[in-house]
């Protein structure tokens, strides 16, 4: 991301993808203004042709320089040639080869955001901040991070060795055998005393049928009924905008989820949840976030906690809060722009600033990564700045959060290390122990409540 974008090693993870039909005649139309910047960038593309050291394609020397214009304006836009926007459209059909894990750019040399539940990545205990140093015998310094992709996928059944740099420690390999990428990114377990737990590790095509399934069964296998309900989007590094709207609407009767805004009326839409969509009518609810909660994980935690449907519990979520339209051109792969910016429900722009708990509850140093804090949106190179609440006039800019800190408070937000990804759900996960304790506490109150009327 820095250099400048994000890549996903089996997983398409940036969320509030949106697809539009192929590129108008209008949009590749030349103006007149823009002639002579033209002819500048025709001119030096031709004088590299006929001058460089070593032969170069006119194809290749295009491709790079769209690539240069578009990943200077964020760390999200970027063009994709043919080859890789079928990638792209492969890695959002959810089921692909690869290792599992989501890898950006900082300083030259990748490095782990999340490995994604169940896969090569999370088996071999990759841990969010690792860097990838090497690939087999070849150093990754100063790699684009497409060919960092290209060289980590290959033939199910292949393996590849991967040299880690992990905070101080000294480099280690780690040897993977990748696979098809094929993960159920919903899973669902009865905790003791009513407790319902739904892990979401990614928000894909699965993702909005498996989540309602998962609290069908929950209604089912609870026989006093739910006390109680834990959402775990820890480390999930987001996905399909649609499937975080359809998430959040089954806790939702009605009303806003999240809107978008960007310079173009098309680009002004607002996302609601189904009237009558609750399907956990007054059961409480917690929503577990981390520095590793990105896009769509924030898009749901912001919409329950604006709704006041949820408490969030965590840390400091990442802050990604831009949608990105990709817009294919007939033969010549696809543009993707960052157009808009998405609000929670009380108008509030996650970009930049993150979605910060209302209880916070960082995991205890013995569960934290070894690789040091999470990098942020804000920090990445080009990242857009947070525009403010949005305004009576639907216009942002109104207040501005101050940085790291909650809207309309000073209180400074909490950012440590994520907790290791082998802990989640487990029995010793204390970030979920401390939800699970909060929701019974919850229950034992209301049936207090109940008692005494």
């Amino acid at each position: 991301m820095f250099k400048s974008r994000k890549f996903v090693i089996s997983v398409a993870a940036a969320a509030g993808i949106i697809t539009i039909p192929m590129l108008s005649a209008l949009a590749l139309q030349r103006t007149p203004t823009a002639q002579p910047d033209l002819d500048l960038i025709g001119g030096v593309i031709g004088l590299v042709e006929r001058a460089y050291v070593h032969p170069v394609g006119t194809d290749d020397l295009t491709k790079d320089a769209l690539k240069g214009m578009l990943n200077r304006l964020d760390p999200h836009s970027d063009y994709m040639d043919e080859k890789e926007f079928k990638e792209m459209q492969t890695d959002m059909a959810g089921q692909f080869g690869g290792l599992g894990m989501q890898i950006s750019g900082q300083g030259g040399v990748p490095k782990i955001v999340a490995p994604i539940d169940g896969t090569p990545a999370a088996r071999a205990k990759l841990e969010p901040g690792d860097d990838i140093i090497k690939v087999g015998d070849t150093s990754t310094q100063g790699m684009s991070l497409r060919e960092v992709v290209d060289m980590l996928r290959g033939t199910p059944g292949s393996k590849v060795t991967i040299t880690i740099l992990r905070g101080k420690e000294p480099p280690f390999d780690v040897t993977l055998t990748r696979e098809i990428i094929k993960v159920a990114s919903v899973k669902s377990e009865l905790k003791p005393d009513g407790i319902g737990y739904v892990r979401i590790s990614q928000f894909g095509n699965d993702t909005s049928d498996g989540f309602k399934n998962a609290l069908t069964k929950l209604k089912t296998d609870s026989k006093d009924g739910l006390k109680g309900l834990v959402i775990d989007l820890r480390q999930d590094p987001g996905g399909l905008l649609t499937a975080a709207v359809d998430v959040a609407g089954n806790l939702l009767d009605g009303g806003t989820v999240v809107s978008i805004r960007g310079r173009q009326p098309d680009d002004q839409r607002v996302f609601s949840a189904p009237s009558k969509g609750d399907m956990l009518p007054g059961v409480p609810v917690v929503v577990l976030i981390n520095g590793a909660s990105a896009s769509a994980s924030e898009i749901v935690a912001g919409a329950l906690q604006d709704r006041k449907r949820g408490t969030v519990m965590g840390t400091q979520s990442f802050g990604k809060g831009s949608v990105q339209t990709v817009i294919p051109i007939k033969g010549r792969g696809a543009v993707r722009l960052t157009t808009a910016l998405y609000y929670t429900p009380s108008g509030r722009s996650i970009q930049d600033e993150g979605i910060t708990p209302d209880i916070v509850q960082e995991a205890p140093k013995d569960q934290q990564i070894a690789g040091g804090a999470m990098l942020r949106e804000g920090a990445l190179r080009g990242a857009i700045a947070n525009p403010g609440q949005l305004g009576a006039n639907g216009k942002p800019g109104a207040t501005k959060p101050k940085a790291g800190a909650a809207a309309g408070t000073d209180k400074p937000a909490a950012s440590s290390p994520p907790i290791k990804a082998d802990l989640i759900g487990k029995p010793d996960d204390a970030q979920l122990n401390a939800a699970i304790a909060y929701l019974g506490k919850r229950a034992d109150n209301d049936n207090g409540a109940a008692k005494a009327q």
